[in-house]
């Protein structure tokens, strides 16, 4: 199959007396291309290729890639918990005597570089996963001080995660049915919005509940604003929130160095306002991820994290030492020798998160109009995971159609089928996947410089890049 590369565009009170962990659930499939069945890496169709979503007419059809194109690894099973995968989200609170619950600690689990294009699937990375029923471990408690206030500086760890805890609330959504998990998210601006990962809310998307609980106990009942299934992103509002919200400070992802110190805030396996710290590992990995359902994958160009992120960590901030937020903690790798059903999985130093400049845009975006804008290039491309490149397929995304859009941005530029993409501006470009994140790092409308093959010879080219709007 092949992917088509298009993108779619507290106050102060006694805090509550805290609930004991709840297990956390297993991983969620990693999601396969329209049409095929989601599978765990292992269970991959033979197929390499992935078909991206198919453009409404008139709308060209674009391809995404992520940061500097790294040498493909093997697929790992990633999420947070089991097939040795990567893995987000908390563990949720007890089933209820009646009815499925599906454990609450939200994970999302990534394949690294092994990106699937499009936002359909295809050979994908990351998966979203679900904390399960009957998961074991200890309980963690809070001892009581001795009664002595001890200050901390403001540029100290201490110092950063006392300011930046009453902005964080530990979000529990439920589906109509009672399924459902929980995550982490942050304040965005006073009015009451909420940024988070999609994969935390979806559940509640559809008639189902959201709340929000604070790091002083009080709790919320809050609304879906927006969800861009593609960046892994939404936005949800306080029904009634409170007067005096802090928003987060928003950093620059861009100019977050490797070394940079970091700090992690979630409720990691439901033990809410957590606080883990590490540095900036790697800049730029390519990471595909899905909710296990068949349904588009999301893509990312991550910034790698040491700092311990668990099931539950979903949606919450990653803040540089001076308690800015440079990205949303959205994925793990985990090295579980069980199957994909593991609950047990957790940090093995390897958290990816959404950088914060295009979680920005992406928020804005949902806030204004509900939907999401994804950049396209109109072409659908091999999701062959070979290390060569991005081949332009020669077939489109949805058997009978063009593989380059006819007078899509791809199209313009004079690309053809079998056409290898090699680079995008200053991006290496390995694969289909790597291509994709390295597109949604950008904006409809921008120009990017393509780099290809054909016939043995090597070409560039300025693409004006397309849109698409929503997740459809």
């Amino acid at each position: 199959m092949s992917t088509e590369n298009e993108g779619t565009e507290g106050a102060a009170a006694e805090p509550a007396r805290p609930a004991p962990p709840a297990p956390s659930a297993p991983p969620v499939p990693v999601a396969a291309p329209e049409g095929m069945p989601a599978s765990a890496p292992e269970d991959r169709a033979s197929d390499n290729t992935a078909q991206l979503p198919s453009v409404p007419p008139g709308e060209p059809a674009a391809a995404q890639a992520g940061g500097a194109g790294w040498p493909p690894p093997s697929h790992p099973g990633y999420g947070g918990g089991g097939g040795g995968g990567p893995v987000w989200g908390a563990p949720p609170p007890p089933p209820p005597p009646s009815g499925k619950r599906r454990a609450g600690g939200l994970v999302a689990a990534v394949i690294v570089a092994a990106l699937v294009a499009g936002g359909i699937g295809g050979g994908v990375g990351y998966v979203a996963e679900k904390n399960s029923d009957n998961a074991t471990g200890s309980t963690t408690v809070s001892a009581p001080g001795n009664g002595q206030e001890v200050k901390r500086s403001p540029d100290t760890v201490a110092g950063v995660a006392a300011k930046a805890l009453p902005s964080v609330v530990t979000i529990e959504a439920k589906s109509g049915n009672g399924q459902g998990g929980t995550g982490t998210g942050f304040i965005y601006d006073t009015q009451g919005h909420i940024l988070t990962n999609n994969h935390v809310v979806a559940d509640a998307a559809d008639g189902g509940s959201l709340t929000a609980t604070f790091s002083n106990g009080k709790k919320y009942d809050a609304e879906v604003v927006g969800r861009a299934q593609g960046y892994d992103v939404a936005v949800i509002k306080l029904k009634n929130a409170p007067s005096g919200l802090k928003p987060l400070s928003l950093g620059d992802s861009d100019q977050v160095a490797v070394g940079d110190s970091t700090i992690a805030i979630g409720a990691p396996f439901g033990l809410s306002n957590t606080v883990t710290t590490g540095i900036i590992s790697a800049k730029n990995r390519p990471v595909a991820s899905g909710d296990g359902s068949g349904s588009k994958a999301s893509y990312m160009s991550a910034l790698q994290t040491d700092a311990s992120i668990n099931p539950g960590n979903s949606g919450g901030p990653l803040l540089d030492a001076r308690g800015a937020v440079i990205g949303i903690n959205s994925a793990i790798q985990s090295a579980s020798s069980g199957g994909l059903g593991d609950a047990q999985a957790g940090s093995i130093g390897l958290g990816f998160a959404i950088p914060i400049d295009q979680a920005k845009t992406v928020a804005e975006q949902l806030i204004k109009t509900g939907e999401p804008v994804y950049p396209v290039i109109g072409a659908t491309v091999s999701m062959d995971d070979q290390g060569n490149g991005a081949k332009i397929s020669d077939q489109g995304a949805n058997g009978g159609s063009d593989p380059v859009t006819p007078n899509g941005p791809a199209a313009k530029a004079g690309l053809k089928a079998g056409d290898v993409i090699t680079k995008l501006d200053n991006t290496v470009i390995d694969s289909g996947p790597t291509l994709i994140s390295a597109i949604w790092t950008h904006k409809p409308g921008d120009k990017v410089q393509l780099t290809y093959k054909r016939d043995g010879k090597e070409h560039t080219v300025e693409v004006t890049l397309g849109q698409r709007k929503g997740d459809s």
